[in-house]
């Protein structure tokens, strides 16, 4: 099985890393080329274009930034792949995307899963991923061992679309307790706690959250912002999950306060600091700093 992947950015090139290491013959195409030398030398075929890569792949994977990114990249990959390929994406987009896209890959006799991942980096590099794939059973069943060099939990999880429903409610979780352990620690600390005491309190109490002990253990209190997933993604994620809670029939929601906040640190640029540091313009509103004693 040639498994081609596209896209060797954070994730992409962990990912792509695992694939070499469980013995896949993998073909590589990145946009910055200077990317694809470290995996040549690991024994991946580098492509100089997508065109080229769809001709001589047996799957096609991709992990993009933005849903345009998506759209573009598998019009080239649509006109050149042979029948039968099957495409996965990993990307994190709407679910109308994959829809689309699971349509025009039918149109042409290719197969279209979505299938976006969470576990960040740390995720992607020890091979402990969820993946959640939308789209036909038998193409996923025929490349589970593929998955599963990727990730532990692995879910079908229906039709085209459902993966990336699946991720963009976790999305909005992620959003969502971003913005509320952000409020609760720059308020406490504004009126007088100490602010590692309080998350000391916070993590051990009912409000403990992933999201609160990630952003401050490893970025706020220590005032390191180098992005794990940066502002401008988690944005851009909630803003899609948005999209389905109003789909869904919901009138009021908290994703649309957490989308103007990070959108209220995008426009004090912030876009590509790490996702907590969507604390910043709480802190500069209240003039406190949430940090180590």
């Amino acid at each position: 099985m040639r498994v081609g992947f596209i896209g060797l950015g954070v994730m992409g090139s962990r990912m792509t890393r695992r694939l070499i290491d469980a013995d896949f013959e993998v073909n590589v195409y990145n946009r910055t080329k200077e990317k694809m030398a470290p995996f040549a030398e690991l024994g991946a075929k580098a492509f100089d274009s997508i065109e080229d890569l769809a001709k001589q792949s047996d799957v096609v994977c991709t992990c993009l930034s933005m849903p345009d990114d998506v759209v573009q990249v598998y019009e080239i990959v649509f006109e050149h792949a042979k029948p039968g390929t099957i495409c996965v994406d990993f990307t994190t987009v709407g679910m109308d995307t994959s829809q689309n896209m699971a349509k025009r890959a039918g149109e042409k006799g290719i197969i279209f899963l979505d299938a976006p991942i969470s576990g960040g980096p740390e995720g992607a590099e020890a091979g402990t991923l969820t993946i959640m794939v939308g789209g036909d059973k038998q193409a996923y069943e025929k490349i589970l061992p593929m998955f599963e060099a990727l990730g532990e939990n692995i879910q079908h999880l229906g039709a085209s679309g459902m993966g990336s429903v699946a991720k963009l409610m976790n999305q909005y979780l992620v959003a969502v307790h971003s913005l509320a352990a952000s409020e609760a620690m720059v308020v406490g600390t504004a009126l007088g706690l100490d602010s590692e005491q309080l998350y000391h309190i916070l993590k051990s109490s009912y409000g403990d959250s992933r999201m609160l002990r990630r952003h401050m253990e490893h970025y706020v209190l220590d005032r390191e912002f180098a992005p794990g997933g940066a502002v401008k993604y988690v944005h851009k994620d909630v803003r899609l999950a948005n999209q389905l809670m109003n789909q869904a029939g919901l009138k009021k929601f908290l994703g649309n306060m957490a989308q103007e906040a990070f959108q209220e640190a995008i426009d004090q640029g912030l876009a590509d600091e790490d996702m907590s540091a969507v604390i910043k313009p709480l802190e500069k509103e209240t003039n406190t700093i949430v940090k180590r004693s």
